[in-house]
């Protein structure tokens, strides 16, 4: 695992990934912004009714969330936002990793459309729900790491081998595959995890988390798939 996980890094920084990472930096930090600003004006909102008819204490905490609070939220919404958008890239980044890895003629085929779609926003909203929870928990030390890790790790292991899998067989497959293995795929989903734990890295997650499952998928469950 480790040597995928190295051999994935590599992949990163290769030519195809990169063509894919300026468009889904540009995409990610173009919908991070206008999450600011809509977060922002909702923000301006309260303070406006705050400091009209509502209690003190209320206007308080509004300018101690506005202040702090829609930064650090910012950070958390960073790895959903990036793996919604790279959802749309992620069949020809995998497809650049099995190019690689696999022998001339064996190559996976891209889910239906619909479903790449459905699973990759199914996908953000899950990592969105994980991410709110650990923001939660941010204030109570010793637990936030911990949580975050470990919920990331189950999520990142289970959602991005099953978009590698995918490729090569049916979801019942998949899902059994998921199960059997699940020990694995939740240590190689912890690897991920780390990602997204180091900001502006966790921009990376999407790149670095299906070359690593593609890897992770042929070393599990050899396909036979080849190539029309």
């Amino acid at each position: 695992m480790i040597e995928d996980a190295l051999a994935s890094l590599r992949e990163i920084f290769s030519k195809p990934f990169r063509a894919v990472l300026f468009k889904s930096l540009g995409l990610s930090l173009a919908t991070l912004a206008a999450l600011w600003l809509i977060l922002e004006r909702l923000m301006e909102r309260a303070l406006i009714w705050a400091a009209v008819g509502g209690p003190g204490w209320v206007k308080t905490l509004i300018e101690i969330t506005a202040g702090l609070g829609l930064f650090v939220g910012m950070i958390f919404l960073i790895a959903p936002v990036s793996m919604l958008v790279a959802g749309f890239f992620l069949d020809e980044l995998a497809d650049h990793v099995e190019a690689d890895i696999y022998p001339p003629g064996v190559r996976g085929t891209p889910a239906p459309v619909m479903m790449s779609l459905a699973l990759a926003l199914k996908f953000s909203l899950v990592a969105l729900a994980v991410n709110l929870v650990a923001f939660c928990l941010w204030l109570l030390p010793g637990v936030n790491a911990v949580a975050f890790l470990v919920a990331n790790a189950y999520l990142f292991g289970r959602e991005y081998f099953q978009m590698a899998a995918l490729r090569f067989r049916p979801l019942g497959e998949v899902q059994a595959l998921r199960r059997r293995h699940g020990l694995t795929l939740f240590l190689a989903g912890l690897l991920v995890a780390l990602f997204v734990a180091v900001p502006v890295v966790n921009l990376l997650t999407p790149l670095f988390g299906i070359a690593l499952m593609a890897r992770l998928h042929k070393r599990l469950a050899p396909p036979v798939k080849t190539l029309n």
